[in-house]
């Protein structure tokens, strides 16, 4: 780990040297925070601009030390940022400017400590909304949510599996800085501002996107040092529906009437379990909650914006409520034992306090992955033969169902609660979770998302991708210096 400089010490000299001395720290209860299910780093380095950034990538180069990117706070949860012993932990965190919003081309950059809450605030004057994913953590990076690729809730506006991410600057492995997209250039981002453009098409430069190379790679390629995201205007009128069902069917038949003609905003679907943890803020109270609720329950919102809000509002409960009758569903203004802004907090809002998902038991495991809302019936019934085979009981596992790309195909989530004391449930839920992704995996899920033991699931059934993929790390990180360990890159330097 220390390098040339043949010592930790030396090391951190060597890293003070480029961000200050404060911004260096090797505080075992600091790298505590960092290290997760993962291995103890050696120091946490904390740059506050890209400059900085660029030249740690460069000394880990000549140091051959292992940098792990870090952008959200604790806790650090699927595990693509778990270090191996003696990493860097490179904490973006504290770069959180807000660099330019537009409200005309509707997008904002932004550095990478950038959160769900800062920017919401921002930008809700000007009359626009984040794009979000359900309920994230109050820390969490509106960055590393993108480049994660976690589903927002509004399919309408997910057309690319790059959404909201647009253009980013990004220094790779190599140490080299590299603009994706039209931000690429010609030109300063000040020059091509006062020429009009916003840094808003992913797309380059020339025939190049390398952004697909870098979302979803879990910190092995580079580190992101600020990217514009997509925002959309602020509704002037909104209205919340619920569908309240045993039979999944129908309301999958239901979404994919209402989706594929933009129809909704909001639109996903939670069974009683998920529901009731969302909205409760322990498990005494959602055990409470979820016996009032139907086995699934599909929210959806209608929207009006600047232009007849109310008028279109009106038009699309006409239509939509010709596709629910259609699909044999009947679209309530309320769910039980719930006041309706707790449901417009959940849709709207960062989760306040503990997150949600820690706050039901303590601890967690989660599965997720992409298949089509077709087959999510089938992939239930792989799940509940796991779940048999463990003694699980299914009424305490959670379901998240949400429409991505217009419903051309989903994300489906189990959750799984436990007290993190009990080390017999944490472990039963370990090996859960693994035996599921195998078995689903062989049903057609599509893990698109490999975190920790889900890469072998993921790339053991593609050899072709993992030798493009490799070809790709050693162009844009010779040197290895990437997060190593993870995804199919199996180097330990």
């Amino acid at each position: 780990m220390a390098g040339k400089k043949g010592s930790k010490s030396g090391l951190r000299e060597a890293l003070a040297g480029l961000v200050g001395p404060d911004a260096v720290s090797d505080s075992r209860e600091e790298l505590e925070v960092y290290a997760g299910a993962g291995e103890m780093p050696a120091l946490v380095v904390r740059p506050s601009e890209a400059a900085q950034v660029a030249e740690l990538v460069r000394l880990a180069n000549r140091e051959k030390l292992n940098l792990v990117p870090v952008s959200s706070g604790p806790p650090h949860i699927h595990g693509g940022s778990w270090p191996l012993k003696g990493s860097v932990i490179v904490d973006l965190s504290g770069m959180r400017r807000i660099l330019r919003t537009d409200r005309r081309n509707k997008v904002a950059l932004i550095e990478p400590g950038v959160t769900f809450g800062q920017l919401q605030e921002a930008v809700e004057p000007l009359g626009l909304r984040v794009l979000k994913p359900l309920m994230p953590r109050a820390n969490k990076s509106v960055i590393a949510s993108a480049l994660e690729r976690e589903p927002i809730t509004i399919p309408k506006y997910h057309w690319d599996m790059n959404d909201p991410l647009l253009c980013t600057e990004v220094v790779f492995g190599s140490g080299e800085v590299f603009r994706t997209g039209s931000a690429a250039g010609p030109g300063t981002l000040e020059q091509q501002w006062a020429e009009g453009h916003a840094q808003k098409n992913p797309l380059g430069p020339a025939q190049s996107d390398l952004v697909r190379v870098v979302q979803g790679a879990q910190g092995t390629m580079g580190v992101v040092t600020w990217a514009t995201v997509k925002l959309e205007v602020k509704p002037q009128a909104r209205r919340i529906y619920f569908l309240r069902e045993s039979d999944l069917g129908k309301l999958i038949d239901f979404s994919y009437r209402v989706l594929r003609p933009k129809q909704t905003d909001e639109h996903l679907i939670l069974n009683r379990w998920a529901l009731a943890c969302m909205l409760s803020e322990g498990a005494e109270e959602a055990a409470r909650l979820a016996e009032k609720q139907a086995p699934y329950t599909l929210i959806y919102t209608l929207s009006g914006y600047e232009y007849f809000p109310q008028e279109r509002v009106a038009y699309l409960e006409e239509d939509v409520g010709r596709a629910a009758q259609v699909s044999g569903v009947v679209p309530e203004r309320e769910i039980p034992g719930v006041p309706l802004q707790r449901v417009w907090e959940m849709l709207d809002r960062p989760c306040s306090g503990r997150y949600w998902k820690e706050r039901v038991r303590g601890g967690w495991r989660e599965i997720f992955f992409i298949t089509t809302l077709d087959r999510v019936p089938r992939m239930m019934e792989v799940m509940g033969e796991v779940l048999k085979r463990h003694a699980w009981p299914r009424e305490e596992v959670g379901v998240y169902i949400q429409p991505m790309q217009l419903g051309r195909n989903c994300h489906l989530e189990y959750g799984l609660f436990f007290d993190p004391e009990d080390a017999d449930a944490a472990a039963k839920a370990e090996g859960l979770c693994r035996e599921a992704a195998a078995d689903l995996a062989d049903a057609g899920a599509f893990f698109s998302r490999p975190y920790g033991g889900w890469a072998e699931v993921a790339y053991s059934r593609c050899p072709d991708t993992v030798k493009a993929l490799r070809m790709v790390k050693d162009m844009l990180d010779p040197g290895g210096v990437m997060n190593r360990g993870k995804l199919c890159f199996q180097e330990v330097g």
